[in-house]
């Protein structure tokens, strides 16, 4: 019998490339923004003097270029690059609001900056060696590059990072004094791990109508294929305050959807001795009544919100929480998932998926497939393919196996790699077969407008359920509807989306609160 994983329909369906759970496939470059609006794209050392590190030193060391052309602090252009999840696109605001807070331009034009802060992603072969063509191509513009994010913090030693300034994922509160140091003339390392950035810094949203709230960094798994590890490191938690302070702020700036963002949502705050239960009642309870801001729900992976099943149920229940969950399940059969060690059985998935089906009607569940791990023969590959015709989930990231180096699973046999295209087209192909958004074509729902469409005209918004749904697009639209919620009549449906006519625009009846103090809390060290 097949389940469906949702009601009546999903949100988009095959996403190639996301399939490793941690990090989905994005692009993102900030600039030329106004102060609060930021634009889609694609062991501390003071030390005056400059040391030669040894190999494998992480504290901060500046190899001078005493003849190199300076620009006076805060007056350059700066461009920011952002490759990843949506961990990194969060990351990158809070550089982004520190660099304009300082006084420097940001700016989408590649060609108009002096420097370039490229925040990189580590998931996958594809996204570092985009990260190397953005750096070749700064090279050869003669630009000034700061790197950060996950590739240096992982891959420090990488060829391709030689006399560049280097910024750890725990140090972008530092990103001020890094592009200082890179204008100046130095190649400066900050990699060392320190308490976590405070959620309190300047930001500047990509989308102004999206907050993205990081609740930790890093893991509990030990993923034999993930290389996100080795930068994200150990599991570190924000203090429970502190993330009810940031979604307080964002509420009251008027933001109309929140996004929790986490490598592992599951496993939330057990280095603090809290969970994620004690923290969806205190993020729910901040919302506002008449949901007109709305919460998504960050990945997690099965074993840890095992536990925790009744929580996210209640939570969904909210009118302003999103009844949507990304649950990556990487394959359908247990010998594939003991080789990668994701420390769960199929049917601890199969459990969590059954009963936030039955506890949430209308709940979306997506999910994450890896292609050809190696060691999968066609009898696992069979189990994998009979899980989706159980659930046909309606949003689902496949991605074909991609050895990383450092990792147990680059050491491991591949599986041949045309039986990797093959057994990918067929899951393809199955996905693509069903049409799941057919019974909403004539009701009525009510949706929350946040972006546009890659037309550049229609406007995209999401159900309760986080199907998208595809409006009129246009100024005047815009005008009336961006970062609103409205009553929609669902025409037509597509495979990936549905298309909706406007009915009413919904008005707030909750008053937005007044941004609460910055959280005294302090953070874990990861």
């Amino acid at each position: 019998t097949r389940r469906r994983a949702t009601a009546e329909s999903g949100s988009r369906g095959v996403r190639r490339g996301g399939g490793l759970g941690a990090c989905a496939a994005t692009n993102a470059a900030i600039g030329d923004v106004p102060p609060d609006r930021l634009e889609d794209v694609d062991v501390d050392d003071d030390e005056d003097e400059p040391y030669e590190p040894e190999p494998d030193d992480d504290d901060d060391f500046a190899l001078a270029r005493p003849n190199a052309a300076s620009i006076v602090p805060g007056r350059a252009k700066v461009h920011v690059r952002t490759f990843g999840c949506s961990h990194n696109i969060s990351d990158s605001e809070f550089m982004a609001g520190q660099l304009s807070a300082y006084g420097y331009t940001l700016t989408t034009s590649p060609e108009d900056a002096d420097l370039w802060v490229v925040n990189t992603c580590t998931v996958k072969n594809p996204s570092q060696s985009a990260m190397n063509t953005v750096i070749e191509r700064g090279k050869a513009a003669g630009k000034k590059l700061v790197i950060a994010g996950c590739v240096p913090q992982g891959d420090k030693n990488a060829r391709e990072l030689d006399d560049l300034t280097l910024l750890g994922v725990t140090q972008i509160d530092r990103v001020v004094e890094a592009v200082e140091r890179t204008l100046a003339g130095d190649a400066v390392r900050m990699l060392a791990k320190k308490t976590l950035p405070a959620l309190d810094l300047p930001k500047i949203r990509r989308n102004e109508h999206v907050e993205i709230v990081p609740l930790s960094t890093g893991c509990l798994g030990k993923c034999t294929y993930c290389k996100t590890k080795h930068a994200r490191g150990e599991l570190g938690s924000y203090a429970p305050e502190a993330l009810v302070a940031r979604v307080q702020t964002a509420i009251a700036e008027g933001v109309t959807e929140i996004w929790l963002s986490s490598e592992d949502t599951g496993a939330y705050g057990i280095d603090l001795g809290t969970d994620v239960t004690r923290l969806l009642r205190d993020v729910t309870a901040a919302l506002p009544k008449d949901g007109s801001c709305m919460l998504r729900l960050g990945m997690t992976n099965p074993p840890y919100i095992l536990a925790h099943l009744d929580a996210v149920a209640e939570a969904m229940h909210h009118p302003g929480v999103y009844a949507f969950l990304h649950i990556p399940v990487q394959a359908g059969s247990d010998a594939v998932l003991g080789r990668m060690k994701r420390e769960y059985v199929v049917a601890d998935f199969e459990k969590v998926v059954d009963t936030l089906l039955e506890r949430v009607p209308g709940i979306t569940i997506a999910t994450d497939i890896i292609c050809g791990f190696p060691g999968e023969t066609e009898e696992d590959w069979e189990m994998t393919m009979a899980l989706c015709r159980k659930y046909d989930f309606i949003e689902l990231h496949l991605s074909q196996f991609y050895p990383r180096p450092g990792t147990p699973a680059a050491r491991m046999k591949k599986v041949n790699s045309r039986e990797v295209k093959r057994r990918s087209r067929e899951l393809t192909n199955y996905i693509e077969s069903y049409l799941p958004h057919g019974a909403l074509v004539g009701t009525t729902q009510r949706v929350w407008v946040t972006d546009i469409a890659k037309d550049g005209i229609s406007l995209v918004a999401h159900t309760k359920s986080y199907v998208q749904v595809l409006l009129p697009g246009g100024e005047a639209e815009r005008a009336r509807l961006m970062g609103k919620s409205a009553v929609v009549k669902i025409i037509e449906s597509a495979r990936w989306y549905v298309r909706g006519e406007v009915l009413e625009v919904e008005e707030r009846t909750s008053a937005r609160p007044r941004p609460p103090p910055p959280p005294t809390t302090t953070t874990t060290t990861t």
